[in-house]
């Protein structure tokens, strides 16, 4: 990590000194330090910073869980392309890799908060500076958060109060220093930490952002339904799905709207920034084999789409004789939005109620997405006898709405957690590779470079 680190302030410096976007590691090792170059320390350097897309939006989210879910296969010829690394990530075979990847990747917006809140601190609020400062701190903690958490899902096992003092999470750096030393956090220490931030962003957040791209309090509350979800705190995941709700409760209606691209059917059919979206991210490709041109949909789960349900023909496009996904809600075909939407809070607040056995009002959350998802005229409310029955709905559509967004991993150690079973196999080359409930690998492989280089330990095999 010190290494990763290193690089990642170096990158930081070169972007505010010289305007270079970028720049590879070896490039900038052959620059001579300046000593006359100025730091960044006025807000409006740290909001440059903060407003920098391509470091903390753009390809930027944790991918590897994503690959290793269960809602797509590879072709043969597909996978007999592909490096023997990227097949022992598809067959869940523990394997070396490095630089670059999904987990150095995430470090870069949390090296460039954790900068910004170095330097927050020693700046003084006026009347004339006070919501940019306060935006500035909130938008800091916001992020550190944000990819704390996404690191989390894929790198550490599922939050559970039986060992969650003892599991390992992840490398919790809440300064700029590279020279700090790495070390592991339990996954205990790791979400109070994400829970911590997320709620003190939430005091110093415009309740809407100037843009998607930016931290906002109803994205605060969004993030802290998403944390106590995967943290199975169910009432606290309710009462931030319902903050976030109060502020922002618009969703597509798939008939006709003026988010999509005149067909459903195109191949792009949503429009980038349209009215779901709370904050906007898109997962990084480094350890993704699952884009949109290779990934093949698991046929059953493209049965489970009735045959009304206009997500069958936005989501999904024939392609040498199975379904790919289409790229929603990024404008384009090739990247995953991972962002915070309101169809995904929706959800959110509809299952905590379906475990409190609030059927009815489970059913009216599900019932206001889906009538926006179904072809006009066909939509027959949704009804549930129990609460069982209902949160068995709701986990259907939540895996078939949040289809290749990011949340399909950590779905599936938390709800194993819960006895429901989950098994994961892949056949391919003849062979057929299991992966058990509550298996180690769920805990995914932590970079080896980053191992050698920072000693801290790896994920259990």
């Amino acid at each position: 990590m010190k290494v990763v680190q290193k690089n990642l302030s170096m990158i930081l410096l070169l972007f505010i000194f010289m305007g270079t976007i970028l720049v590879s590691c070896k490039k900038y090792l052959e620059i001579k330090p300046d000593s006359k170059l100025a730091v960044p320390t006025s807000l409006s350097d740290l909001q440059a910073i903060l407003d920098f897309t391509k470091d903390m939006n753009l390809q930027s989210t944790p991918g590897f869980g994503s690959s290793s879910a269960d809602n797509y296969f590879l072709l043969e010829s597909t996978y007999n392309s592909f490096t023997t690394e990227a097949r022992k990530i598809y067959t869940w075979n523990r394997g070396d890799y490095y630089f670059q990847n999904s987990w150095a990747r995430a470090y870069l917006p949390i090296f460039d908060a954790n900068y910004c809140l170095e330097q927050i601190g020693k700046i003084s609020i006026t009347p004339y500076s006070k919501l940019q400062w306060e935006n500035v701190k909130g938008s800091a903690l916001f992020y550190r958060s944000y990819y704390f958490l996404g690191l989390l899902w894929d790198f550490s096992k599922a939050y559970d109060s039986a060992s969650y003092d003892k599991d390992p999470g992840i490398v919790l750096r809440l300064g700029a220093d590279f020279n700090v030393p790495s070390t592991r956090a339990s996954v205990k220490e790791c979400y109070e930490r994400v829970v911590l931030d997320a709620k003190l962003s939430s005091s110093y957040l415009p309740d809407y952002p100037i843009h998607v791209m930016r931290p906002s309090k109803s994205a605060a509350y969004g993030l802290l339904a998403r944390a106590y979800l995967s943290m199975r705190i169910y009432d606290s995941a309710f009462k931030y799905a319902n903050l976030c709700l109060q502020l922002n409760h618009e969703l597509i209606d798939y008939n006709a709207d003026a988010d999509i691209n005149g067909k459903i059917s195109a191949d792009v059919p949503f429009k980038r920034f349209n009215k779901e979206t709370v904050f906007y991210t898109e997962m990084n490709q480094n350890d993704l084999l699952n884009t949109p041109s290779r990934a093949k949909i698991d046929t059953l789960l493209y049965s489970m789409y009735d045959s009304n349900d206009l997500r069958k023909t936005a989501f999904f496009k024939l392609s040498s004789g199975y379904y790919r996904f289409k790229s929603i809600y990024t404008g384009g075909t090739s990247q995953y939005f991972s962002g915070i939407a309101t169809d995904e809070i929706y959800l959110i607040k509809a299952e905590c109620e379906a475990r409190k056995g609030n059927v009815s009002e489970a059913m009216n959350d599900l019932n206001t997405l889906l009538i926006k998802r179904w072809k006009a005229g066909t939509f027959i409310p949704l009804s549930a006898a129990d609460g069982s029955e209902a949160l068995h709905m709701v986990l259907d559509e939540r895996r078939k709405e949040l289809l290749m967004r990011g949340v399909r991993w950590i779905d599936i150690k938390r709800l194993n957690k819960e006895n429901a079973n989950i098994t994961l196999i892949r056949k391919i080359s003849g062979q057929t590779f299991t992966l058990e409930p509550n298996a180690n690998y769920y805990a995914l492989p932590l970079p080896a470079d980053i191992i050698q280089a920072s000693g801290i330990p790896q994920n259990e095999r």
